[in-house]
């Protein structure tokens, strides 16, 4: 049975977060909310975890995991940053976007793409994510729980509650984390940082700031 913890959406209790920062030291997986779909996560060190998510969201090596940091100056410690990804990234975080990027080699090789060594990375718009990965020294994988979910069963996953995820999922996750907030459905926009042309590869939440900002579609 998971570790349920309830923690305020805008203010984090701090006894909260430490306790769960401490249940991922250990190597725990959660499901957790951002601020798009509830996720799967766990400690970006934590390499046998990483292990049991690709196992959970039944993923080929060669398939990316994309991982939440704090900054833009964070995310500078696992990618490379040119002039132009700088230019856009400053202007669309914190926010529902995911970059990908070249990685540096502090992003294990079980969670880059490692033919383009290429990563993907967010930086979020909700404090309960940043107050974890404060606490937490380190950034947290962040991959949907839906496609989860939707690999196990042909419900409709829009019809999905967030109480009927949390009991389809509890028994694959040792920690749960509920922020009292409705089940979102709406994805991350992927921007294509990887070369000097900026390009959306997914439409999701705010896909139109990053075209205002010079994402081409």
């Amino acid at each position: 049975m998971a570790t349920v913890y309830n923690i305020h959406p805008q203010d984090p209790q701090p006894r909260q977060i430490e306790a769960l920062r401490d249940d991922l030291r250990q190597g725990a997986i959660m499901l957790y909310p951002t601020d798009t779909v509830y996720a799967i996560g766990c400690d970006l060190s934590a390499k046998n975890t990483i292990k049991r998510v690709r196992q959970l969201k039944q993923l080929a090596n060669d398939k990316p995991l994309t991982f939440l940091c704090s900054s833009l100056s964070n995310i500078a410690d696992y990618a490379q940053v040119e002039d132009a990804a700088y230019k856009i990234i400053k202007h669309l975080i914190p926010g529902p976007y995911t970059f990908l990027l070249p990685a540096t080699k502090a992003v294990p090789k079980l969670v880059m793409n490692p033919k383009r060594r290429t990563t993907g990375i967010r930086v979020p718009k909700s404090p309960l994510c940043h107050a974890l990965i404060e606490a937490l020294g380190n950034p947290i994988i962040s991959t949907s729980a839906l496609s989860v979910v939707r690999n196990s069963t042909e419900d409709d996953i829009e019809a999905l509650s967030k109480a009927e995820l949390f009991d389809r999922i509890e028994k694959q996750v040792d920690v749960i984390v509920d922020n009292d907030t409705d089940l979102s459905y709406q994805v991350s926009t992927i921007i294509d940082l990887t070369s000097s042309s900026p390009r959306v590869v997914r439409q999701g939440l705010g896909w139109q700031k990053a075209v205002e900002w010079g994402a081409a579609l």
